[in-house]
């Protein structure tokens, strides 16, 4: 699972989850002229409200999110597991709306529910599950909640194939010496010699040795991006059968220009085409 595709919208979700967990600790009814000290059942007294709208909410949004973080889709009786999740939480906002209009039930049929009105509770469960619906139905549609919940870390820069890191060996700014020479002496025949010592003999000068001209260097460089959505990338070979999903909030090192496309490599070494390239975020 990866924690870095989730949306803003998957957040809007989490948060309502919460919200509604809270609510169901809270009271249930709302009784005119009872004191304070009244024991009020919570939302966890009646068993319709606990299944049909507190735990119904919690399975939807964990739906929710769990289908976003998969890195392949996973489908329940033929319906996405997201989708699945939001129809979920749709039905508990429709349960809650009803439990908030007539929490006594048919015990106010009896005369019994005279000045029982929906509590804290009720109330409050009713507007997470309203807003959890609807960030859960919404999140495919508004661009602003599609965007990545959590900032992707900024990469390293990609060394060229056969590059040094700074300060390690063979990097011009690292002193180095010969096989029985001291740091900062300076070597026949290195290209980064050290300052002379005082008293120090000069070495010989060598014959200068005719150098390759340098190769032109190509137009394309490496470099690391993150997609704003969830994009599929297809086979090199052309075939229209996605092999991976590039995920936002995960970095992925693009090694070529194709047309207008770009093939890029994946964490588990992957190569694919990326097709739709508008809106990525270059490291």
């Amino acid at each position: 699972m990866n924690i870095r595709s989730l949306t803003r919208g998957d957040g809007v979700v989490i948060v309502a989850a919460v919200l509604l967990l809270i609510a169901s600790f809270l009271d249930i009814y709302s009784i005119e002229g009872a004191s304070d000290s009244a024991d009020i059942p919570s939302l966890w007294g009646s068993g319709p409200i606990v299944l049909g709208v507190v735990l119904a909410g919690i399975i939807g949004a964990a739906f929710v999110v769990v289908a976003r973080a998969l890195p392949q889709p996973r489908k329940v009786a033929g319906l996405d597991l997201g989708q699945f999740g939001a129809a979920f939480a749709v039905f508990a906002a429709w349960s809650a709306l009803g439990n908030v209009f007539d929490p006594a039930g048919a015990f106010d049929n009896d005369g019994g529910g005279d000045g029982i009105g929906a509590g804290t509770g009720l109330i409050l469960a009713l507007v997470a599950t309203v807003v959890m619906a609807a960030a859960a139905i919404a999140t495919p549609l508004v661009p602003a909640l599609k965007g990545a919940l959590l900032p992707a870390p900024r990469p390293a820069q990609p060394q060229p194939y056969g590059g040094q890191p700074q300060g390690g060996y063979g990097y011009p700014g690292a002193q180095q010496g010969a096989y029985g020479g001291q740091p900062g002496q300076p070597q026949p025949g290195s290209p980064y010699p050290g300052q002379p010592q005082p008293q120090q003999a000069q070495p010989q000068p060598q014959p200068a040795q005719a150098q390759p001209a340098p190769q032109p260097a190509g137009d394309f460089a490496p470099f690391w991006f993150a997609v704003p959505v969830p994009r599929p990338l297809f086979a090199e070979d052309g075939s229209p059968t996605p092999i991976a999903e590039l995920a936002p909030g995960t970095w992925y090192l693009a090694v070529e220009q194709r047309g207008p496309g770009l093939v890029a490599q994946t964490q588990d070494g992957r190569r694919g085409v990326l097709q739709d390239t508008s809106g990525i975020q270059r490291g």
